[in-house]
């Protein structure tokens, strides 16, 4: 399935699910275990610029945002971002601005202190593509940090469309930062999801974080 495919079914899907997006506890329980990673990893780039695609609704980006100088959110779906703007006005968020755009045709212009991630690389085709891309878009000595889910059997998303992996091989994340002229590649595990799947069986989803950083 090619990425403009991907893009326009994820962009259904989640325009659908916008409103209650929020309301799951263990989606904004990773979300607090992946931000407090991330900002581990990203302490040298703290107030920088940074750059998050597939921001959904900012459940990172609100996290994360205060480390930072200016935040640029990254999403293709219009119904994400609206919820994002909302809370942009309301907590406020005055260093975030959003950036609607298809990951697999266009960045934001400039370069970013760090760009991160997460749970949105499984819905891109071709990941070793994105981030050679994503290289040319730090600064030299930024950062990336991205999160995602360990290779896995199928069971997390079921027979959601959109998907274009079941998860990766750390070993295969990391051959393609090397590929994409990356160093000091680095993995941890931010956080495991429970998760009962369509067949009723409880199963453990362990969510990977990779950080990995451009030479200067």
């Amino acid at each position: 399935m090619s990425d403009d495919t991907l893009s326009q079914a994820n962009i259904q899907r989640f325009n659908d699910v916008a409103a209650t997006w929020d309301d799951k506890p263990g989606r904004l329980a990773m979300a607090r275990h992946v931000a407090a990673a991330m900002l581990k990893r990203l302490a040298p780039a703290g107030g920088g610029r940074m750059l998050e695609f597939g921001c959904g609704t900012g459940l990172i980006t609100a996290l994360l945002a205060p480390s930072f100088h200016q935040v640029v959110a990254m999403d293709s779906a219009p119904g994400m971002l609206a919820v994002l703007e909302r809370k942009i006005e309301e907590l406020p968020l005055k260093n975030v601005e959003t950036f609607e755009g298809d990951l697999s045709q266009t960045l934001p212009e400039g370069a970013f202190d760090a760009i991160v991630s997460s749970m949105t690389l499984h819905h891109v085709a071709d990941v070793p593509g994105l981030l050679k891309r994503l290289y040319g878009h730090l600064s030299p000595g930024g950062q990336v940090a991205l999160a995602d889910l360990d290779a896995e059997d199928g069971s997390f998303h079921g027979d959601k469309p959109g998907i274009a992996h079941n998860g990766f091989e750390r070993d295969d994340i990391r051959r393609w930062l090397e590929a994409a002229g990356f160093a000091n590649i680095d993995f941890d595990t931010a956080y495991t999801m429970e998760k009962i799947g369509e067949d009723g069986v409880l199963r453990q989803f362990p969510i990977f974080l990779v950080s990995a950083q451009r030479e200067q």
